[in-house]
């Protein structure tokens, strides 16, 4: 069941101000504890310093946002990239010079529990991805049939590297995905499209 929101490009500094608002998007889809909420945020507004950061929110008709999804362009250096292509070096070099040589890195994409389900998630992933200049795209999501799994496997995205454990986590495996750009969602052979961008206030 689809739902009608209103999508909006957030630049890095609009998004820097909406992070009071997505970091409660962030903490209803994921359920950190919430003394880990100041660290993310850190972190978060650290990633809206890297090249080529895009992000977009997902507002309901009273601007409530419901939703939302950033990344930008992975490079040596970065803490995700390099804790990946590590562990993907030491079991397959050949998929990361494939999937890692030009890459945009989908950082965060949530969307809050009660509003899931309606193809928001979606409608993100296709705005994030459309103008995109890198070859491919990658990401990491929980391990297992989750929902998030399904969604990305519905638009090519395939696993190149499974039971991954990130420094911090040893208890939660993460898989890492990849797809080539432009993306094309199962049974279709056309690229997705960039739909009118807009820049909410801020």
């Amino acid at each position: 069941m689809e739902t009608d929101v209103e999508l909006r490009d957030l630049a890095a500094p609009a998004f820097r101000h909406a992070l009071p608002a997505l970091l409660e998007i962030y903490a209803a889809a994921m359920d950190p504890p919430r003394e880990q909420l100041a660290g993310r945020r850190l972190i978060m507004e650290q990633h809206a310093q890297n090249p080529r950061f895009t992000s977009v929110v997902a507002l309901t008709a009273d601007d409530s946002p419901v939703g939302f999804g950033y990344g930008f362009h992975g490079h040596n250096g970065q803490w995700w990239h390099d804790v990946v292509t590590s562990g993907l070096r030491a079991r397959s070099p050949d998929a990361e010079r494939h999937w890692f040589t030009d890459a945009f890195e989908i950082a965060e994409l949530h969307v809050v529990p009660q509003w899931q389900g309606r193809g928001i998630g979606r409608r993100l992933l296709e705005r994030l991805t459309a103008a995109r200049g890198e070859r491919t795209a990658v990401l990491s999501t929980h391990t297992g049939p989750t929902a998030a799994h399904g969604l990305y496997t519905s638009y090519g995205f395939t696993d190149v590297l499974t039971g991954f454990y990130f420094p911090g986590s040893p208890h939660q495996p993460y898989t890492i995905m990849a797809v080539r750009l432009p993306l094309r969602e199962r049974g279709s052979r056309r690229p997705v499209r960039r739909a009118r961008a807009w820049l909410w206030p801020g």
